[in-house]
């Protein structure tokens, strides 16, 4: 009885096509937006911080960047670490070459050059699909990593090819650098991820997100209506990976503050993220998040639930069971939910409008 849109009328267009047409959605949006910003910084532990909030929020953008090419344009990218670290190397760089530079301005600049390569290796889509374009984005993620190992003026010379987070401020605050309070992370990390979900919101729903879906149902039958296959194509590339771009920026200068190439390898960045959309849901923002959410919990969830059985398991054992249930679930998302997380919430709440009488 909570949950009914039984008496919100909408009296404009614009009311009735808002983010959160039901009221009860907004006030729980907006409950948890507070929740937040109010009590992981006041509360929050560095454990909280560093093994679940960071990697959720950082991780949940490049899944949103890869969900946008993927799931709603469908255009196949297994090159996701290959842009994560063109954003986290075009940050360094920037940030290093013009310290004084405002921090919300390098993420922009970084941003920006990682569309720009997306743009470049979007390129031949308009030729190729599926499996092939799949490839050509693989083959994308190799020359990145091989860039980065070969070219010593992007990590500023460091021997090992090592770029780590230099101290910087915001608004007189210390937000990055190994000295920076978690807290401070945090909030700013939070700020650029609803600010980009908002806009990527409103992109799926508007013109240009219908011409991705366009696109990714039929791009033949789009072309005949009037989308421009490659303009779209290239849109898709260069908007995802801009979010890619941003989110791998912030994996490195927030999250792990120091690495190396290695970081952005195939099987520790470009596929965990693919599975993240598979599992959270493809074409869906929330499942994104959601994907993002359980590929991280997870582990720690088998960390800390057989020590508190008191059952001693080696960890390299823990890591293939890891393996195993990430790939069982992937299966069972495609066999009996394709939609992922993310519809199973839909129908959680279409049940709770219809109670107590749901389908």
């Amino acid at each position: 009885m909570l949950y009914r849109e039984t008496g919100q009328y909408k009296s404009s267009y614009a009311a009735d096509q808002q983010i959160f047409p039901i009221a009860q959605d907004r006030y729980l949006f907006w409950a948890f937006m507070v929740f937040a910003c109010v009590v992981p910084p006041l509360f929050g532990n560095d454990y909280l911080f560093q093994v679940i909030l960071f990697p959720v929020m950082c991780l949940g953008l490049c899944a949103l960047g890869l969900n946008i090419l993927t799931g709603y344009a469908g255009q196949i990218s297994l090159g996701t670490g290959g842009f994560m670290a063109i954003g986290a190397y075009s940050f360094f760089k920037i940030t290093t070459s013009f310290p004084e530079l405002n921090i919300l301005v390098v993420f922009l600049l970084a941003g920006l050059i990682s569309a720009i390569f997306g743009v470049l290796i979007g390129i031949p889509s308009l030729r190729i699909k599926g499996f092939y374009l799949a490839v050509t984005t693989l083959a994308a993620q190799f020359f990145v990593e091989w860039c980065i190992n070969r070219i010593d003026w992007l990590s500023d010379y460091s021997p090992s090819s090592t770029i780590g987070a230099p101290p910087r401020e915001l608004f007189g605050i210390l937000v990055m650098g190994p000295d920076a309070p978690s807290w401070a992370k945090y909030l700013l990390m939070l700020g650029i991820v609803f600010v980009l979900t908002l806009c990527a919101k409103n992109l799926v729903r508007g013109r240009i997100g219908r011409s991705w879906m366009a696109i990714r149902d039929m791009d033949i039958a789009a072309e005949l209506i009037g989308i421009r296959p490659l303009a779209t194509k290239l849109s898709a590339f260069a908007i995802g990976s801009f979010y890619i771009g941003i989110g791998g920026a912030m994996y490195v200068m927030f999250y792990l503050e120091n690495v190396d190439p290695e970081a952005f390898g195939i099987f520790v960045t470009s596929f965990p993220v693919l599975f993240m959309i598979m599992i959270g849901g493809l074409g869906s923002i929330l499942g994104s998040y959601l994907g993002a959410a359980f590929i991280v919990l997870m582990p720690v969830f088998l960390r800390n639930f057989f020590p508190l059985l008191q059952i001693d398991i080696p960890s390299h054992v823990i890591q293939h069971v890891e393996y195993m249930l990430f790939g069982g679930l992937i299966i069972f998302f495609l066999i009996v939910e394709p939609a992922g997380l993310a519809r199973l919430w839909q129908i959680v709440k279409e049940k709770l409008r219809q109670w107590p009488f749901p389908y």
